[in-house]
């Protein structure tokens, strides 16, 4: 899988690529992530990306020829299946989505920064827009980070344990079970016995039961949505 990630800060990124899963994933050659630099696309004095919005206000803008000259030349190289903008008014990012994202090929993420894009990347652009909250970032670099570890764990090969992103929140439409590690008994916390037990139906049920209950308490939505409440 490639992903393709354009910024106007691209060094904002750089950390999240060079440590963790994502950089194991990249040097098992599962994923490759490459950052593009807008400002190497434009053609402007200084390498001007942004300016002022027609009909005056505040802030400025990401023009559209520098982020189309990105884009285009990266399609020339090989076909998208989606080229996504991160933006606060997008689709709210999902599980759902994410697994749907980690079966193609290959991605473009376009990062918004100052006051946004120019609307003609977006209506002409773009096929989709992903919001990671109802809140506002400097940029989408963050949020392309984001979107792209949830992507990649979830391939084949990255995570060491095949069942642990399995076993993740949001898999089967409900929050994660407690979990617990050594000591089993620190102060006077314990670990629940049945956890201790070895018994792995009775664990099982434990979890579904936890998993459940933490849902009803914390995320109810999440089963209003499936029906259940």
């Amino acid at each position: 899988m490639r992903i393709d990630i354009i910024s106007a800060v691209p060094a904002l990124i750089s950390s999240f690529l060079e440590h963790s899963i994502v950089h194991r994933a990249q040097t098992k050659g599962i994923v490759h992530i490459q950052t593009h630099d807008l400002h190497e696309y434009s053609t402007r004095k200084f390498r001007q990306i942004d300016d002022a919005p027609y009909g005056g206000g505040s802030g400025m803008v990401l023009g559209i020829e520098p982020i189309d000259r990105c884009i285009s030349a990266l399609k020339a190289e090989r076909t998208y299946d989606e080229v996504i903008f991160m933006s606060p008014d997008g689709q709210p990012l999902t599980q759902n989505i994410c697994h749907r994202l980690a079966l193609v090929h290959n991605l473009i993420i376009l990062c918004g920064h100052y006051k946004g894009v120019d609307e003609r990347v977006r209506t002409n652009l773009c096929t989709m827009e992903i919001s990671i909250g109802d809140y506002v970032l400097s940029g989408g670099e963050l949020p392309a980070a984001v979107l792209a570890d949830a992507i990649t764990r979830l391939q084949p090969g990255v995570l060491g344990d095949v069942q642990s992103a399995l076993s993740d929140s949001f898999q089967d439409g409900l929050l994660s079970a407690p979990v617990y590690t050594r000591p089993a008994v620190y102060r006077d916390w314990e670990v629940p016995e049945v956890l201790r037990s070895g018994h792995e139906a009775q664990i099982d049920a434990w979890r579904n039961e936890q998993a459940l209950n933490r849902t009803k308490a914390r995320r109810p939505d999440l089963l209003s949505d499936q029906g259940d409440v």
